[in-house]
């Protein structure tokens, strides 16, 4: 089998992810517990951003959609007893958003850091599969306004 070597352009970002953003959508998602559905739309639009960016996930626009899918998927997994994916995503969560306080893309990030940090010590208590018993759940609402990065 023969590699195809030749140089191909490189294609720009597609930085109009950001621009269509429509975080009154998020927030609505987020608000609902609809979290499933959230961490699809954060990964999709995640996941183009990264597409042709020279950044990739160094990118810090594209690292904090992926830190907030993280922490979304930590309490999808906690409501549907998987509390070791949620434990090792909400740590991750954790470290990623630690950059971006107190907000960013106007998005405030100390409701979301404050809403993982009070859980986490539930979580880690629990077994691998058990239900957690906050259910149902009670979090921190997800906030934005029009502010710059």
């Amino acid at each position: 089998m023969l590699l195809d070597l030749q140089s191909r352009p490189i294609l720009p970002p597609d930085r109009q992810v950001l621009s269509e953003l429509d975080w009154s959508e998020i927030a609505a998602l987020w608000n609902r517990n609809e979290l499933g559905a959230l961490h699809d739309l954060l990964n999709e639009r995640w996941s183009r951003l990264i597409r042709n960016s020279v950044l990739g996930t160094a990118d810090p626009e594209a690292e904090f959609l992926q830190a907030l899918a993280f922490a979304t998927l930590a309490l999808f997994f906690t409501q549907n007893r998987n509390q070791a994916g949620a434990l090792i995503l909400l740590d991750d969560a954790l470290l990623a958003l630690a950059k971006y306080r107190p907000q960013f893309l106007g998005v405030q990030v100390d409701p979301i850091v404050g809403t993982l940090q009070e859980m986490r010590p539930l979580i880690a208590s629990l077994g691998p599969d058990a239900e957690n018993p906050s259910f149902p759940f009670v979090y921190a609402k997800f906030e934005y306004g029009r502010c710059a990065p």
